[in-house]
């Protein structure tokens, strides 16, 4: 198993296949890298090295008491590509991941970066706020970190629904795809979990989103019920420099793996691009 002791002494699990060009996949909350396994496979066929860790307090990673914020994910991707000296990574992130991915590229890449991939991606911020008036209100992430806090076993099955877009009619369930999700989410820490919600949700990426020289892709659901396109996806393009916008009709927020198939040639166009 791979592992990396970080300076402040937390150990990180990550995933680091074949070579070439180096793909590093962000997952989303709460997680793992496991997340990625449509585009890991995919990828290191088509001759790239593809990387993906857990999050610090998800997965397989330490369950640390502290660090769950933004700055400290950024800082540490930043140090696990330094210690496998990695240079002109392509940074792949969904939902959560997605904030940790522009963050680490604004501020922490030290010119490591060639692209990024905002997939389903928290930017430029979620909650409503003054800056904000058409985000979410905070008694819906007081009602996530709620049920989180006090029954995420069953709560976490239940988010699958709307993650998957399997409450939709007509929808096609996969029970294993269901089950997959919560296996991931109930390996991770309860306390790392809780406070990443104020994370993805409060975090405001706007700066860093102007700041960002290299080319951005933005992919996003119009379906998405957790990270809604017309406040997320939508306003994140208009703040890159050199950015990129594909938005999908009807897709959900956990369209890596339902519709693998669609987002797996649409990043393989744009990292040949």
């Amino acid at each position: 198993m791979s592992t990396l002791r970080l300076k402040d002494g937390t150990e990180i699990y990550y995933k680091d296949w074949g070579k070439g060009q180096p793909l590093f996949f962000h997952h989303g909350w709460p997680l793992s890298g496991d997340d990625w396994d449509a585009q890991m496979l995919f990828f290191l066929e088509q001759g790239y090295r593809v990387i993906a860790h857990d999050r610090r307090g998800h997965g397989r990673s330490e369950q640390t008491a502290e660090g769950h914020n933004m700055d400290t994910y950024a800082s540490d991707v930043a140090e696990i590509v330094e210690a496998l000296d990695l240079k002109d990574v392509i940074h792949i992130g969904h939902s959560t991941g997605g904030g940790e991915v522009i963050r680490y590229v604004a501020q922490y890449s030290k010119g490591r970066a060639s692209k990024a991939v905002l997939v389903s991606a928290v930017t430029p911020i979620m909650i409503r706020n003054e800056n904000n008036p058409n985000g979410i209100p905070m008694s819906v992430f007081d009602e996530i970190r709620h049920f989180t806090a006090t029954q995420r076993q069953q709560y976490f099955i239940d988010f699958t629904l709307p993650f998957y877009g399997y409450n939709r009619e007509g929808a096609e369930v996969s029970e294993g795809v269901r089950r997959n999700w919560w296996r991931q989410g109930m390996m991770g820490s309860i306390k790392a979990h809780y406070d990443c919600i104020k994370a993805f949700s409060e975090t405001d990426f706007t700066e860093d989103l102007k700041s960002t020289d290299i080319p951005v892709l933005v992919l996003h659901g119009e379906d998405d019920q957790i990270v809604p396109f017309e406040t997320t996806g939508k306003v994140a393009a208009t703040l890159l420099k050199n950015g990129k916008l594909i938005s999908y009709p009807g897709f959900p927020h956990g369209m890596p793996t339902t519709e693998a198939e669609t987002i797996n040639k649409d990043l393989l166009s744009f990292f040949q691009s």
